[in-house]
């Protein structure tokens, strides 16, 4: 069981089987020219806030390349977005994901069937024999890593081993949402193609085909009001209860470093057990409330205190992945979140 198939319990739809795209114009031309050119560079660093369409743009790329080999050919120069028609046989098949020209890496399941927190080297290694082999289909292979974040130490040099020295007719798609903290050295070998959070208007267009809703829904205006430019949030908004318990974790993380337990233990006890969407928008909550004061602008900000708070942002995404992947009790995740924010604002 790959993590495509975990991941369809929260995502209306996999980022490789959608073949609408809303947004990014500008980096998309960049892909297709880049591909029209007959010189695009072999790997591509696609970096952004997450949910905003990064992996949907990669397999986007993916499809046109594996669907016209040539680049240099009439259909190709004449193209005016990167758009396959979801019938085509190519489309078909990297929905599927069964295209013996597409390889994705991403987190797997390990042997008691839980969902990885990294991306292994083993996973990693299986580049060298998906170039390396004369058995796939002709032409162009593409490799997708979503996302380069979650490579292990060891995964992550065995990727620059290769980038390194790149097959012919070989294309790396890396998908980063956070490309400052990916290895300097896989950095230097990729193009970067930074994407910007979508505005209000794609939100509610991309999370209306996804969620297969009327974009005049007033659930789905006021997620996309609330989602910052993410897609991915505003799906996990719609409802209503996400978008209230993230107000609740901004009501609380205000009271910082002062919080009511009883107020915590109702906030803790609103996650539930395996209710993913909660356990999401709760992190969000976080991130967002963290992200405001790193992003402060006063030069007389606490450095030491920021700096600190970015260590915890770091811990709080370990110990979410941790909580999601074995499905442990959201409560201890909520405490030692609101301990460690405390502690660093103090």
């Amino acid at each position: 069981m790959s993590a495509r198939k975990v991941e369809q319990e929260i995502a209306v739809r996999h980022p490789g089987e959608t073949p609408d795209f809303f947004g990014h114009r500008e980096a998309e031309t960049a892909l297709l020219a880049a591909y029209r050119s007959g010189r695009i560079p072999h790997a591509w660093l696609i970096g952004g806030t997450a949910g905003i369409g990064k992996a949907t743009l990669a397999y986007r790329m993916a499809r046109f390349v594996l669907a016209h080999r040539d680049p240099l050919a009439p259909s190709v120069q004449h193209a005016a977005t990167l758009a396959v028609d979801p019938h085509d046989p190519v489309a078909r098949q990297v929905a599927a994901g069964a295209h013996g020209g597409l390889l994705v890496l991403e987190r797997g399941l390990n042997d008691r069937g839980v969902l990885r927190t990294v991306i292994t080297v083993d996973e990693t290694r299986e580049t060298i024999s998906f170039f390396g082999s004369t058995a796939a289909v002709e032409g162009w292979r593409v490799c997708i890593v979503d996302t380069v974040d979650e490579l292990n130490p060891n995964a992550a040099n065995a990727l620059l081993k290769i980038l390194e020295e790149p097959p012919q007719q070989s294309l790396f798609l890396l998908v980063s949402h956070a490309p400052s903290r990916v290895l300097p050295t896989i950095l230097s070998r990729c193009r970067k193609l930074l994407l910007r959070p979508l505005d209000t208007d794609d939100v509610i267009r991309a999370a209306s085909a996804a969620a297969e809703m009327a974009p005049d829904d007033p659930a789905l205006i006021e997620a996309a009001a609330a989602a910052e430019g993410s897609v991915a949030r505003a799906l996990n908004l719609l409802g209503g209860d996400a978008l209230k318990l993230q107000q609740k974790t901004a009501a609380l993380l205000a009271t910082l470093p002062q919080v009511d337990p009883r107020e915590l233990h109702a906030l803790a006890d609103s996650l539930g057990l395996s209710d993913r969407v909660a356990l999401a928008a709760f992190i969000e909550g976080v991130e967002r409330w963290i992200s405001d004061r790193l992003r402060t602008g006063d030069p007389n900000a606490n450095l030491p205190r920021l700096a600190r708070l970015a260590e915890v942002w770091e811990k709080i995404v370990l110990a979410a992945r941790d909580t999601e992947a074995y499905n442990l009790e959201r409560k201890p995740l909520v405490f030692s979140v609101f301990s460690m924010l405390a502690e660093a604002v103090r």
